[in-house]
């Protein structure tokens, strides 16, 4: 600790020790800098920001097919699926696709839907309400 001196002062100090006069934060009143090795001060900076870069979980998508008329086990698959998705932190899309006639009955689409939601809330919570896209409805679920 210097304590508040003149920028020529304080270089020449820095100057005389070898080493070089780093501004640490340029907003403060008066602005703070300190006497120290540039070459390492910017390793530590990098090494700084290469650990919050690891650290950083990236959200994935993950997409879901399922049909109007999905039989039970191939339901309760797609359920196990949908699980493991949201316990690894993941998105899940869940979409449910309209084949011919199909789309006459939009209301078995929703119920199919309205099931996944019930089975999945305990661990999530729905991002997007199903809506129609073409010939698709689409349902986003988050983890909670």
């Amino acid at each position: 600790m210097q304590g508040v001196m003149s920028t020529r002062d304080a270089i020449a100090k820095a100057f005389a020790v070898g080493l070089d006069l780093v501004e640490i934060s340029p907003n403060a009143e008066p602005p703070v800098a300190k006497i120290l090795d540039y070459g390492k001060f910017k390793y530590e900076q990098q090494k700084k920001r290469n650990e919050a870069r690891k650290k950083q979980k990236v959200v994935e998508i993950k997409e879901v097919k399922v049909r109007p008329n999905i039989d039970e086990n191939d339901y309760q698959v797609k359920l196990r699926a949908m699980k493991s998705f949201i316990g690894e932190g993941d998105k899940v899309k869940v979409t449910l696709r309209f084949r011919g006639r199909e789309m006459a009955h939009q209301e078995l689409g929703v119920k199919v839907l309205e099931r996944i939601r019930s089975d999945m809330d305990v661990d999530t919570k729905v991002e997007q309400m199903p809506k129609m896209e073409n010939r698709q409805m689409v349902m986003v679920l988050t983890p909670r």
